[in-house]
């Protein structure tokens, strides 16, 4: 990949490259003739941190204290070599300004399709919870086990119908081992958006990741009532209680799923009021125009220096 990007540049003429992901930026030549901008779609030491914080076993938590340490130096080092680097929140961009003080760093919120995602008008499933992301990210795993685990058992002590679905690609053997609990791991489906639609409650129970969920702002554009940990919600620009519904422990996190499956119009509050969110403020467009104008801020600046 990397003599690959050697040669285009050395071939053809570029106004600008954008390095998407940290992973990316691996790829590009020390002498890089045009402006690199930097696309963090997350923090990413602050995945592996917050993965450490969780791992029970000892020796693989020594191992990932050492890994998120290396590749937080790595991650400063390459923001500040970039001439620009763009964020997908505010939160990620104070971050990213503590550990890569002479970067240079912006934030664009993320966006979502609204045309796209938007309530597709099928019959609401009684009782049914749904959560999607693709399966083979290891924080959507976690999340999954953990809402199996913890959280699924308080509510159907209540709630003894509660259904729960898991909609992405790649689940492992440990996830297709849930349905023995009764969950529903459907794998890689040709759309999301009609189990979206039909559910009567979106959950996102994540306990590490960084950057910003797009999973909320779709099933926001698509008016459904979500409950989500406050690190499942991190950089959204949503109000608790408002948009959505935040919950960071298992009893709480189940009875504020208990309540709104219970509370019809409450639910429906929600979704319209994050369905009114995502269209005043984060459609594609509002993220293509702040983006576009970044880097044509970096175009200019690197013209005249």
């Amino acid at each position: 990949m990397r003599e690959q990007v050697r040669r285009l540049l050395a071939e053809e003429q570029f106004d600008i490259c954008v390095a998407d992901f940290l992973v990316a930026a691996a790829n590009l030549p020390q002498a890089n003739p045009v402006p690199v901008v930097l696309f963090e779609h997350n923090v990413e030491y602050l995945i592996w941190q917050r993965l450490a914080t969780l791992e029970p076993r000892v020796a693989r938590r020594t191992l990932l204290e050492i890994e998120w340490r290396k590749l937080r130096r790595c991650e400063a080092a390459v923001c500040a070599a970039a001439d620009l680097t763009i964020t997908v929140s505010e939160e990620d961009r104070r971050t990213l300004t503590d550990v890569a003080r002479n970067a240079r760093i912006r934030s664009v919120p993320t966006g979502v399709d609204t045309t796209y995602f938007a309530p597709g008008g099928r019959r609401e499933v009684p009782h049914r919870v749904v959560f999607t992301g693709s399966m083979d990210w290891y924080p959507n795993q976690d999340a999954v086990l953990y809402f199996s685990d913890a959280i699924l058992p308080r509510i159907r002590a209540q709630l003894p119908e509660v259904t729960f679905t898991v909609v992405g690609r790649n689940p492992g053997p440990h996830l297709a081992s849930l349905g023995r609990l009764g969950v529903t791991v459907t794998g890689t489906v040709p759309d999301v958006r009609p189990h979206i639609d039909e559910a009567a409650l979106y959950v996102v129970p994540l306990r590490a990741g960084g950057g910003t969920r797009l999973k909320i702002f779709e099933a926001l554009a698509m008016a459904k009532a979500v409950v989500a940990t406050t690190i499942g919600a991190e950089g959204l620009g949503v109000t608790p209680n408002r948009d959505i519904v935040l919950a960071d422990d298992p009893d709480t996190f189940a009875h504020a799923v208990v309540s709104l499956l219970q509370d019809a119009p409450a639910r429906q509050r929600l979704g319209r009021a994050g369905r009114a969110l995502v269209e005043s403020a984060y459609t594609w467009r509002h993220a293509a125009q702040t983006f576009e104008a970044h880097c044509e801020a970096v175009i200019n600046q690197k013209a005249y220096t």
